[in-house]
């Protein structure tokens, strides 16, 4: 079988490290919700954008918890619900960095521009590569279990191409929040928790993702089917 001990024990730092790191963004962004601002994350994040000249990005409030991101094909900021009315450092910090990836769009940022192409074949090989690596099974097809391996590939491509996004708009948040006087330097101890935390959540996706492709190689590859 594949999915064995052995994969569990291959693929086990990047799943703690994964457990810890969203344990570490609930109780931040909990921590943070408790310290007021004098913005909402939505007019926060308003600022960002028109100060950039962004006046035709709209932001929308959606539901969900941390569901908040960034449609660079409509040109929408959508924030959760507890970060669109929040007065909160939370808030504020969640809000500037996904208005940061509106000025990453803005400017063209070339690797918001690669994640962007990669969007179809990640989600591609996210959802039918594994599929198609046990269809390649059944039917003991070699070459048909290498075609899922590498579509799972266009999933480690997009992760590792977005980890400079994600942090590239961090900073941008953080810039700007100094810059407009929103939160000082000297006062952004909440937010830079809040944001250092979700970028450890990127880093275990794309540790396990990698992780999860090196093994199906060095599965398939011989390493480890005479186990």
């Amino acid at each position: 079988m594949i999915f064995n001990f052995n994969y569990l024990l291959f693929l086990a730092p990047a799943i703690l490290l994964g457990l810890w790191a969203q344990m570490r963004v609930r109780s931040t962004f909990s921590e943070a919700q408790q310290v007021r601002t004098p913005l909402s994350g939505a007019a926060a994040a308003r600022a960002i954008l028109d100060s950039a000249g962004l006046r035709g990005v709209t932001i929308e409030q959606v539901p969900g918890h941390l569901s908040d991101h960034y449609d660079p094909s409509a040109k929408v900021l959508r924030l959760s619900q507890s970060v669109y009315n929040e007065y909160s450092m939370a808030a504020v910090g969640v809000a500037a960095h996904e208005a940061g990836h509106a000025l990453q769009d803005a400017q063209r940022y070339a690797p918001l521009v690669f994640r962007s192409i990669a969007v179809p074949a990640a989600s591609f090989g996210g959802g039918f590569g594994g599929l198609i690596i046990i269809l390649g099974l059944v039917l003991a097809s070699q070459p048909i279990v290498w075609l899922g391996i590498a579509a799972f590939s266009g999933v480690v491509a997009f992760q590792l191409i977005n980890l400079p996004v994600e942090f590239d708009a961090s900073r941008r948040a953080k810039n700007q929040l100094d810059a407009l006087r929103i939160v000082p330097a000297n006062e952004q101890n909440y937010v830079n928790s809040v944001l250092n935390a979700a970028a450890w959540t990127y880093v275990a996706g794309t540790l396990q993702s990698v992780m999860t492709l090196l093994y199906y190689v060095m599965y398939f590859g011989g390493g480890s089917r005479d186990e």
